[in-house]
């Protein structure tokens, strides 16, 4: 069965009695409702509400195993670290590398992304895997799991683009965090118009980075791509006009479907209900 190792991420711990406290109040994630055995998604916001790091946390022993890529691993806990102060914590680099795997009897965390959309895929610090890496890629595309370096650029995407209020990663109960006012409002008001989509096409799509348009104008690019099968973060609302009246859909030259993930429940706007709202 799948288990494949990234060694590209890297993993951070932080514990002592105010671990959770600590943590609660700054990243978006809500900790008080994380699971012993559940890996959510999360992100450290500028206070302009952009994603400034991304990660996955779980629970472990007295505190939180936090995973992110390599190359955010110091600054990240660089910025942990200057939030600290004197709180009850202890913050240390925890290794490197995470095996996922899914429809095999390996345990760890399950992660909420892909619980989301039905599969059950586990997390593991260290190396307990061996398959390729590509396989786990297409997985995640066709499930709709966008990635940061890949899918998105860090301050430049919301939470709500990579679909944080839908796969377990983003709160609006539990009070303040930075850069929650914005998220907040964004939420309230309906106002979140990029979304992640699955893009698909006959033949093999272009390269990540390809302009995508919708009637001509443009409306995300290509992120991660394998095959026929690709991720983008597109406007929405444009592409659901273009849906709505046949008009073309291209990444760069060739033409491609859009498609929301079904988990979300989240369909393209036109505007005839733009009109209506």
């Amino acid at each position: 069965m799948p288990a494949v190792f990234l060694k590209n991420r890297s993993l951070i711990r932080v514990s002592g009695s105010e671990a959770q406290s600590f943590l609660q109040n700054l990243i978006t994630t809500d900790l008080a409702a994380l699971a012993a055995d559940e890996a959510r998604p999360g992100a450290l916001l500028t206070p302009q509400g952009k994603i400034l790091f991304d990660f996955m946390i779980w629970r472990d022993a007295d505190g939180f195993v936090i995973e992110t890529d390599d190359d955010q691993r110091d600054a990240l806990l660089k910025r942990l670290t200057m939030y600290k102060l004197r709180a009850a914590v202890d913050l240390s680099p925890a290794g490197e590398g995470v095996t996922v795997s899914w429809e095999s009897t390996n345990t760890g965390p399950a992660d909420s992304r892909f619980a989301k959309a039905g599969v059950t895929l586990v997390r593991q610090a260290g190396q307990h895997g061996t398959d390729d890496p590509d396989t786990y890629d297409a997985l995640r595309i066709t499930n709709g799991v966008a990635v940061s370096g890949r899918d998105y650029a860090l301050q430049d995407a919301f939470p709500h683009d990579v679909l944080m209020d839908f796969n377990g990663g983003l709160s609006f109960k539990k009070g303040c965090y930075v850069g929650q006012e914005v998220v907040s409002r964004m939420q309230h008001r309906g106002t979140a118009r990029r979304r992640v989509v699955t893009v698909t096409t006959p033949t093999a799509l272009p390269p990540s980075g390809t302009e995508i348009t919708a009637a001509g104008k443009p409306v995300g690019a290509l992120g991660s791509v394998a095959g026929r099968r690709g991720l983008a973060i597109v406007r929405i609302d444009r592409a659901g006009e273009a849906i709505a009246t046949g008009a073309p859909l291209l990444a760069g030259e060739t033409p491609v479907t859009l498609e929301l993930p079904a988990w979300t429940g989240l369909t393209f706007p036109s505007a005839t209900d733009e009109a209506s709202a």
